[in-house]
């Protein structure tokens, strides 16, 4: 017997705490009878489950590798019928959601998964897990203002963990260089930049982790390997 946030998550359904979430507001059925009760147990292979009036099964585990292009939401869906990432998978079955986010103007390695309890590991600033980013600058940043990406800033009240800068190339007041944070905060990389003076003309995940964009094109996934799927798990 499992606990019913716990079955939902390895389901897909969301992370645990949004299954919980789920569950308070009264969306699931099990054997036909409404539960809210968040210690609730139950035998996946037995019991009959709905969310929202939908059954969930325990499905095959899926990851997904995808080097996102700009011009996409990072959703499920999107309510004013823009491009999302799933419109870059339309032949997978199985339902996989985002493993954190991308803005609509930037691009790079998205995970994607139907693994409700490591997308919520892999999106907890407290696992530290890091993101590499490349960025182009308008405008050509000094020393010292590199300086304020490592030492953190303030945003939203909090300061930020220290930032590693580098690959720093200038060219026609344009500043390339590398970031690697392991909070990612709502567009933390540009409101950064911002802070510090600079607009982002292009921004692009690079690396997860030890994983990375090698040999994959933009608009292209590939699905991770038993062997990347246990480290994965293994570093959160």
């Amino acid at each position: 017997m499992e606990r019913l946030q716990k079955v939902m998550a390895h389901a897909g359904v969301a992370s645990r705490r949004k299954s919980e979430e789920i569950i308070a507001e009264g969306r699931v059925m099990v054997n036909g009878e409404t539960v809210t009760e968040m210690g609730f147990k139950v035998d996946p292979e037995v019991d009959v489950i709905e969310v929202d009036g939908e059954l969930i099964s325990k499905e095959k585990r899926i990851y997904l590798l995808l080097n996102k292009p700009e011009g996409y939401i990072t959703t499920v869906s999107d309510p004013e019928d823009r491009a999302t990432v799933m419109d870059l998978i339309p032949d997978l079955e199985q339902r996989v959601y985002p493993a954190g986010r991308l803005d609509y103007d930037s691009s790079g390695l998205l995970i994607m998964t139907n693994d409700g309890e490591l997308t919520y590991k892999l999106t907890h600033p407290k696992k530290e897990v890091d993101k590499k980013y490349f960025v182009r600058a308008e405008g050509e940043i000094k020393a010292e203002d590199f300086s304020k990406f490592e030492e953190g800033m303030v945003i939203d009240g909090a300061k930020t963990s220290p930032a590693v800068i580098e690959n720093i190339n200038y060219q026609d007041e344009i500043t390339e260089f590398e970031i690697t944070i392991h909070e990612g905060r709502n567009r933390q990389v540009r409101r950064m930049c911002r802070i510090a003076g600079y607009s982002v003309l292009k921004l692009k995940r690079t690396a997860f982790s030890f994983l990375t964009l090698e040999a994959l094109d933009e608009g292209e996934y590939r699905f991770l390997s038993e062997e990347e799927t246990a480290k994965l798990k293994n570093i959160v």
